[in-house]
């Protein structure tokens, strides 16, 4: 089955980046095919309304339309022309450009969801503090908006061939499951998909400051935590196996219980030099763990690929 992702590029090295990182997914990923998406630059609101009743506005106003598409289709190119010299097959490109609406973040995710696209990817500047707590950046507003389809955030240049999937057992992660055995069906047999559960604690299932020395209460959740994660995987490798990846190229990796889970996945993705880290977006119903978590990695990863799912 052809699988379809949304490139949102412009003319950085950030863009590149993230082209570079999808044409090595490709290498993995059967039958996948690429749509590389510019949004132009937005246009000034006083130049419109001029334009509306005057000739010699209307003129400079499809001057410079005329500018803004040619230079998306530059970028387009030169981007398309680079693929094509990594070994991606012409045909499987495709060119697409738009002015830019309703913002371009929101502009990348309507295009995403009305082409049907199993993910949108995206090379990230970073983010300063500011940024962080506005959600002021490009990335930022796709994390914020992108509710249906994954998105994959490429932060510099990521040729880690590891791939890790940060797991808890909850509906997010089985769906993150179902979407990297999708996208990577048919996997090479001599590559690896490493699947990371850290145990929870009484306190990412209850806000109640519960004294961390009740060996009841910690009995409780791990003994839970046991029997969902058990459940979890028994669905996990069905789907993989289905997906045509065996059983032997899934690892399973449980780290001991942290008080930062965000921070202990990290530390597994820079100790395991996994160059993709897999996610789900929001954690068990009856509690905000995952949640959370995934704010967290956003925040802090970096020289690596993140794919978030909701």
């Amino acid at each position: 089955m052809e699988k379809k992702v949304l490139l949102a590029v412009d003319d950085s090295l950030h863009a590149k980046n993230a082209v570079d990182y999808a044409v090595r997914v490709g290498a993995l990923a059967r039958d996948l095919s690429y749509t590389l998406f510019c949004v132009q630059p937005g246009i000034s609101q006083f130049l419109l309304e001029e334009a509306r009743t005057s000739s010699q506005a209307n003129a400079e106003l499809k001057k410079v339309i005329r500018k803004n598409t040619a230079d998306a289709r530059g970028i387009l190119q030169k981007l398309k022309e680079h693929m094509v010299r990594s070994g991606v097959d012409a045909a499987r490109i495709e060119l697409e450009t738009e002015p830019k609406v309703l913002g371009r973040a929101k502009d990348i995710i309507e295009r995403g969801q009305q082409g049907l696209f199993d993910a949108i990817v995206v090379g990230r500047r970073g983010l300063t503090r500011t940024q962080k707590f506005f959600m002021g950046s490009l990335t930022a507003n796709l994390v914020e908006h992108s509710r249906v389809i994954p998105l994959w955030i490429v932060d510099g240049e990521v040729t880690a061939p590891g791939i890790m999937l940060a797991v808890d057992g909850s509906e997010s992660s089985l769906r993150a499951v179902d979407h990297l055995s999708f996208m990577l069906s048919g996997l090479p047999a001599k590559s690896r998909i490493t699947l990371f559960h850290v145990p929870p604690r009484a306190a990412d299932y209850c806000v109640v400051d519960f004294d961390e020395r009740d060996s009841a209460i910690d009995a409780v959740v791990t003994q839970g935590d046991r029997r969902c994660v058990d459940q979890f995987y028994a669905h996990a490798f069905k789907k993989f196996k289905d997906a045509g990846i065996m059983e032997t190229q899934i690892q399973l990796k449980t780290h001991g219980r942290s008080a930062n889970v965000g921070k202990a996945i990290l530390a597994e993705v820079r100790k395991g030099d996994y160059g993709t880290l897999v996610i789900g977006r929001r954690g068990l119903s009856r509690a905000f763990f995952m949640g959370s978590v995934s704010r967290y990695v956003i925040e802090k990863v970096s020289g690596r690929a993140l794919w978030i799912v909701t």
